[in-house]
């Protein structure tokens, strides 16, 4: 199928403004706490990666916080923003001669600063030449570096280092925690490309959708999905690796890895879940569809997808402004309970089974997570903020309030997982709460999510995932009827824009 899409134009202004947006951020940071307005912010880009000891590099991809405040797709860069004066300057890897033989053309130093909008360019052998000149305050320049915890991850980011950074002053704490929340609240023209990413792969699971067939592999289902974003969008980077997983495969949460590699054989009367985004200019998705591989649902398939639906349904239809995401999480668990209990698969009290945690045997995962620049994009958890230690809660990407303008992923799953579901069902505090006949029906069911990525206003949210998602309206796809993607323009999402 073509594609009624076609990649957009990147302005580089949106890269201005995140700049723009940091300085003031940083600046108020500064006043408040009665600090000098002086020195710079200082980012190293990412460096190409070889394949372990060969030759052989590996296709590039940008650090995101410099991804984020110069837009530099090429490796080897280093950049700087004068806190003073507001300028930004590039600083460029000086290439040898050999490079225009076999990469291309050595673009000059003022095609970066046209393709970038930024003040200056210079090389990376002139960091500390060109600091130190620019610096207008007294004593060793002062670089404000990146510096602290992913609390997504748990890594923390890498400073900036360069021959010369001992003749600065540095700091390794002010940056990040500013930067980050930069990060958390997207301008119009961030959601714009995220909604782009998201259209693109929309189309994709649904072209996904139209030729899956029983006999297939899994890793066809991947190929159709990559080659459609790529194709048709320009998308060459995903925004993880995709999780092509079917029957009993789709309760394994991060299948698709190295040592499972989206490789069974499509069998008939198996769920498929497939969780699948593409990137656009570093700007990400991250949707999920679940389907039968046959186009049709059976009964119990049925009750465990409506089950997931109602509960996706439920969180969008109550996110805004304010709301906090424990309660959508918590709502997510409950819808879930509540359906289960109807199915037959359950009995008892559900506010009982949620204060048992039963809900975290069936979705173990987080309700969702911040999306950006990063699948996973950071700021979750502000600084001081602990994370719950009780099962479910305790796999939260994030427990903040929702502010307009942040994009967040929508994920509720119901999974049938020997390793959680067994300890339950003999445990005496909540062994009670299954019915036993019933459960062990789906004991190699696997398990379904659906994701979609929403961004919230302040009256209540927009869901920018364009894909089937009723039964009968996945069960008419895959049969051929006609799924029209509708290009959505994106409202204003706070007050700076």
């Amino acid at each position: 199928m073509a594609s009624s899409l076609s990649p957009p134009e990147v302005p580089m202004e949106l890269h201005v403004k995140n700049r723009e947006k940091l300085l003031k951020s940083l600046i108020q940071h500064l006043s408040i706490s009665s600090r000098p307005l002086r020195g710079f912010v200082f980012l190293q880009g990412g460096e190409e990666q070889t394949r372990h000891c060969t030759d052989h590099i590996e296709l590039f991809r940008q650090e995101s916080y410099f991804a984020y405040l110069f837009g530099v797709r090429e490796p080897g860069f280093y950049g700087a923003l004068d806190i003073a004066t507001g300028e930004s300057i590039l600083f460029a890897p000086r290439l040898p001669d050999e490079y225009a033989v076999w990469l291309g053309e050595i673009k000059p130093l003022s095609y970066f600063k046209e393709r970038y909008m930024v003040s200056a360019v210079h090389y990376t052998d002139e960091i500390t030449k060109v600091l130190h000149q620019q610096y207008q305050g007294s004593g060793n320049p002062l670089l404000y570096l990146l510096h602290g915890l992913n609390t997504d991850s748990n890594n923390f980011s890498k400073p900036a280092d360069f021959e010369g950074i001992d003749k600065f002053k540095t700091d390794l704490n002010t940056l990040h925690p500013i930067l980050t929340e930069c990060r958390v609240i997207k301008s119009e023209l961030e959601l714009t490309l995220i909604q782009f990413a998201n259209d693109i792969s929309s189309e994709a699971h649904v072209e996904v959708m139209r030729k899956t067939k029983v006999g297939m592999k899994e890793y066809q289902l991947e190929s159709l999905f990559l080659h459609h974003t790529y194709m048709y969008g320009g998308c060459r980077h995903c925004s993880y690796t995709c999780i092509c997983a079917t029957g009993d495969n789709s309760a394994v949460l991060h299948y698709g890895h190295a040592a499972a590699p989206n490789d069974k054989t499509l069998q008939d009367g198996d769920m498929a879940l497939l969780d699948m985004g593409a990137e656009y200019h570093f700007y990400g998705s991250d949707i999920t569809c679940s389907f039968p591989v046959n186009g049709k649902f059976t009964r119990y398939q049925s009750l465990i997808y409506n089950a997931v639906l109602r509960a996706h349904n439920a969180v969008i239809s109550s996110m805004r402004h304010g709301v906090r995401w424990v309660d959508m999480h918590e709502l997510a668990e409950k819808t879930i309970l509540e359906s289960l209990k109807e199915g037959g698969l359950l009995c008892g009290d559900v506010d009982a089974m949620i204060h048992e945690r039963l809900g975290a045997v069936l979705m173990p995962h987080g309700l969702g997570h911040f999306l950006g620049i990063d699948t996973h994009d950071p700021g979750g958890y502000l600084q001081g903020a602990e994370r719950s230690k009780e099962p479910g809660l305790k796999a939260l990407r994030t427990t903040r309030e929702l502010l307009e303008g942040m994009v967040i992923t929508v994920e509720p799953g119901c999974y049938f997982i020997d390793a959680l579901l067994v300890p339950a069902m003999e445990n005496s505090k909540t062994s009670k709460y299954f019915n036993l006949q019933e459960i062990n029906k789906f004991r190699d069911f696997g398990g379904v999510r659906i994701e979609s990525d929403v961004y919230v206003t302040s009256s209540g949210c927009v869901n920018m995932t364009k894909c089937p998602r009723e039964i009968q309206e996945i069960e008419a796809v895959m049969t051929g009827a006609p799924w029209p993607i509708l290009k959505t323009t994106i409202p204003p999402a706070n007050g700076e824009i």
